[in-house]
């Protein structure tokens, strides 16, 4: 395109040159010099400026686009660190009350992240409520303690499935109701630990997506 431009841009400055010569005022060479000089310019500009505007505009593009991902391909499933038979191994609950499908983050006596997956299938749904199926604010108070066992039901932290508890919660708030379809993703971190009196006191937080739906302070003891 832009050796066609140029080309066509040529022949029109050397026909007018020859037209001079025949008849008309004498063009200079250093006219001609420079005309060809812009016209290569120009010509090198519509090139370059077409070319972007087709890339921009190209179908690869737009076939690679947001929009165009199917949904159910969009959104990555969440990672393993822990199934749910490696944390049957660290936690002593059992159906109904293992409230814990999967752990997605885990850093020893550090913290642990952790889903439940709520579904209308989980026990408490027919009581609470028949018409409108909330997940209680105890149960996943519950839950998130249990994330907060993962975190210190290891031998180097100190604690064992035999001697652990849950001995207390602080500045608990529930912002938002959790539903059946709802994914709660919960986060429990160590603030302190104190080994001398086996007590370990951690903050956690429960979401759904972005919105914070639970937290609070918790207080574990690890003894008889």
């Amino acid at each position: 395109m832009a050796s066609t431009a140029l080309s066509q841009s040529l022949f029109s400055i050397l026909s007018s040159h020859r037209n001079l010569e025949n008849g008309s005022l004498p063009l200079k060479r250093s006219m001609l010099k420079q005309s060809l000089v812009v016209s290569k310019s120009h010509s090198l500009k519509t090139h370059f400026k077409n070319s972007f505007i087709t890339n921009c505009a190209s179908p690869e593009n737009d076939a690679t686009s947001k929009s165009e991902t199917p949904i159910e391909l969009r959104y990555p499933a969440f990672p393993t660190v822990m199934d749910i038979n490696q944390i049957r191994e660290i936690l002593p609950h059992r159906f109904p009350f293992l409230l814990v499908d999967r752990v997605i983050e885990y850093n020893p006596g550090v913290s642990a992240v952790a889903i439940k997956n709520v579904t209308i299938n989980d026990n408490f749904f027919p009581g609470h409520f028949p018409e409108r199926p909330i997940m209680p604010g105890v149960l996943m108070v519950e839950a998130m303690a249990q994330v907060g066992g993962i975190v210190m039901l290891q031998p180097e932290v100190g604690g064992s499935r035999e001697n652990f508890f849950f001995a207390g919660v602080d500045k608990v708030r529930f912002r938002k109701p959790v539903v059946a379809g709802d994914t709660l993703v919960m986060r429990m971190t160590l603030i302190k630990l104190q080994k001398r009196f086996g007590i370990a006191k951690m903050e956690g937080k429960a979401y759904v997506g972005e919105d914070v739906v639970c937290e609070g302070e918790f207080l574990m003891a690890m003894g008889s």
